[in-house]
């Protein structure tokens, strides 16, 4: 059975309220051998960040000598992308064959992300993974990724997103997040908003869980940004500088965080200096240039992750004068965040991604800031031809625009 057949079928599992949950998940993995439970596994929750986080912390993981797998989602530009091995994407026929041994065991009918889990699990234990990094899709107390029991788990900043799923504040939020908390095992946090701290205390307490929340300045105390190299320069107390192979206003603290949980995991600081330099983040504060063309590409989806963006965009040499390229989610509030990104740009071309959740024109229109004019193309193709006239682009709002635009800019250096 060909790779598109599995995916295609797959994509079909994913509405709401379906799945077997959590028990007929954990289920499912017995009558597969509890393939969870053949690697030590790191768990990261959170609401912006977690991605950044897991991808560093695998880097770590490979630098230090361990076979590391990482499971990962939203994909940029292929499905793969979601299950690596030490950095490097599973092939079409490891993704088949992993998604094929989860289905000879299906008894209850999985949904999206519970398959992409156990296929996720199946194909580390296969591959002999020593270590897992598990990022969580949705959540955290009912995400599929909460059948593990972890080594660690990290619970990156809290904000609102998903409200009608997981809450409509911080706290309710925090709380569902905070259900990766496992009884005994070790906590590591960035967050600072106080209602969102006092719930993970709050889910750390009644588990008898050690938590540790981590500030700038552990070790991490001041940054520059060299937009040359397009990295970060960590500057750490004792005085050393560390090149940070990504940009953004947040990467300092996550790195901060990753610091510490390698070194609870007794990684030497050589392994986590190399991953630091070595990491790349595609899709995150991502700085693609071309003769004559500058793309910044980043997958900020919810407020607090734009105004994040904003923030440290205006730090940088790609804002004034950029054209704001853009698409969201239906089910993001894409209302608040055109009213955030509007006023910075005065070319804006707003497009639909490809996906049956992509926010058709109507939305946008009626959604728009008063008084601001916008371009719109149904067609992202036609989307990213008309933004490319322009000498520097701003790309942001949907992982799947952004994923889209860069597997398009990829495309171009291969002519």
């Amino acid at each position: 059975m060909s790779f598109k057949i599995v995916f295609d079928y797959i994509l079909t599992r994913t509405g709401v309220g379906c799945g077997a949950g959590l028990d007929g998940l954990r289920a499912l993995l017995e009558r597969l051998g509890n393939p969870q439970e053949r690697f030590k596994i790191i768990h990261v929750a959170g609401t912006n960040g977690k991605g950044s986080v897991s991808v560093l912390t695998a880097q770590v993981l490979k630098e230090a000598g361990y076979k590391t797998g990482l499971f990962v989602s939203p994909h940029l530009c292929d499905p793969c992308e979601r299950i690596q091995v030490n950095g490097v994407p599973v092939s079409k026929q490891e993704f088949t064959d992993a998604v094929l041994q989860v289905f000879q065991e299906e008894e209850q009918e999985l949904n999206f992300f519970e398959i992409l889990t156990a296929a996720a699990l199946c194909h580390f234990a296969r591959a002999g993974v020593q270590y897992a990094v598990l990022e969580t899709g949705l959540g955290g107390r009912k995400d599929p990724t909460n059948v593990c029991h972890p080594l660690a788990c990290v619970i990156t900043s809290i904000g609102l997103d998903h409200m009608q799923l997981l809450g409509s504040s911080l706290s309710q939020i925090a709380r569902e997040k905070a259900g990766i908390i496992k009884p005994g095992v070790p906590c590591f946090s960035g967050t600072v908003n106080p209602s969102a701290r006092d719930e993970i205390k709050k889910a750390a307490k009644e588990k008898n869980a050690p938590l540790r929340f981590i500030a700038e300045g552990e070790p991490f105390y001041e940054y520059a940004f060299d937009f040359v190299h397009n990295q970060t320069v960590l500057r750490a107390k004792d005085g050393r500088e560390w090149p940070l192979g990504v940009l953004g206003q947040r990467q300092g603290i996550n790195a901060c965080v990753v610091y510490q949980l390698a070194h609870y995991l007794k990684i030497d600081d050589d392994a986590i200096r190399r991953a630091f330099e070595h990491v790349r983040l595609p899709g995150r504060f991502e700085v693609i240039s071309r003769p004559g063309h500058t793309f910044v590409l980043d997958g900020a989806h919810n407020a607090q992750a734009v105004e994040l963006f904003l923030e440290f965009l205006q730090k940088t040499p790609y804002m004034q004068g950029s054209t704001l390229l853009c698409g969201f989610m239906k089910d993001k509030d894409y209302k608040k965040l055109l009213a955030l990104l509007c006023p910075h740009f005065k070319d804006i071309i707003v497009t639909v991604p490809s996906v049956k959740r992509g926010a058709q024109k109507s939305d946008i229109m009626s959604a728009l800031p008063k008084g601001v004019k916008v371009r719109f193309f149904k067609d992202p193709g036609r989307a990213f031809t008309a933004a490319a006239k322009a000498p520097k682009v701003v790309c942001t709002g949907s992982f799947y625009l952004v994923g889209l635009v860069r597997q398009k800019l990829l495309e171009l250096d291969k002519k």
